[in-house]
């Protein structure tokens, strides 16, 4: 934000003061709380300039799908929704702010990271799905980006702008890929319906990045990285130490053969 500018308020209450977050759905902010005096996170979403009416409409309920879905999970590894705010056409979510980074930009700058945290992390995140899958939620869009690690080196699960819980309608734009080649499962990539399994082949392809410092499936395009997905083995591991067998159990391709989350636990334990 411009110092010379006064910082936004919206809603009368929240003051936007740093862009800490950007992705392909929004700008996430730095906030604080008024009336309650607490920093916050707030969740901007962009349309681009060619984005329709309809794309819009999409946009907006998938933010506030969002919402509702992490406001059903109470879990402390799930990032708790405290508001949402609708201005400019537009909602805002207004968020837990959790000091930390992505698991992304952990790898960015720091390269392939230790077997022990990325084990932690892996356990936390665990948790989190296991307690959205109890709520009948398929989050459908677990990678590095929305794995959040706080200072402690704890991992907290963010983003469920896509996902999809028992009841809700199907929503997507026309020809919109909801989800990211590289962490998607190839059940998903297949156009399969939604499953809980799908969030642990997910996190196996997260945690795989994490450790190795590269994708297990990337192919620089997004269609050949989702018939990698879909075809081929993962790239051989080289780093992931004890943590390799896991790794290897929640990226079989067969879904029966994919390691349950009990299975993850106990080797990430």
């Amino acid at each position: 934000m411009d110092p010379q500018q006064q910082p936004r308020v919206l809603a009368g209450r929240y003051v936007l003061a740093e862009e800490i977050g950007r992705g392909g759905m929004g700008v996430v902010w730095r906030a604080h709380d008024q009336v309650l005096d607490r920093e916050v996170a707030v969740k901007e979403v962009t349309f681009g300039v060619q984005v329709s009416a309809q794309e819009r409409e999409v946009l907006r309920e998938r933010t506030l799908r969002e919402a509702r879905a992490a406001a059903r999970l109470d879990h402390p590894a799930v990032t708790t929704v405290h508001d949402v705010v609708e201005e400019d056409g537009r909602p805002w979510l207004v968020m837990e702010h959790v000091r930390s980074q992505t698991l992304l930009q952990l790898v960015e700058q720091h390269g392939p990271l230790r077997v022990d945290l990325v084990a932690r992390v892996g356990l936390d995140v665990l948790d989190a799905l296991c307690a959205a899958h109890r709520e009948g939620i398929v989050h459908r869009d677990v990678k590095p980006a929305n794995v959040l690690v706080d200072e402690a080196g704890h991992g907290h699960l963010t983003d469920f702008g896509i996902a999809t819980t028992t009841g809700d309608s199907s929503l997507t734009a026309t020809g919109t890929v909801l989800g990211s080649p590289s962490y998607m499962s190839p059940e998903r990539a297949t156009g399969q319906q939604p499953q809980p399994r799908d969030d642990l082949w997910s996190l196996g392809a997260t945690l795989y990045t994490a450790v190795e410092g590269r994708p297990p499936f990337d192919r620089g395009e997004p269609m050949a990285t989702l018939l990698a997905v879909v075809g081929d083995h993962p790239a051989p591991m080289v780093r992931a130490g004890a943590l390799q067998p896991v790794l290897a159990a929640l990226l079989a391709r067969d879904p029966q053969r994919r390691a349950t989350a009990d299975q993850a636990r106990a080797a990430f334990r």
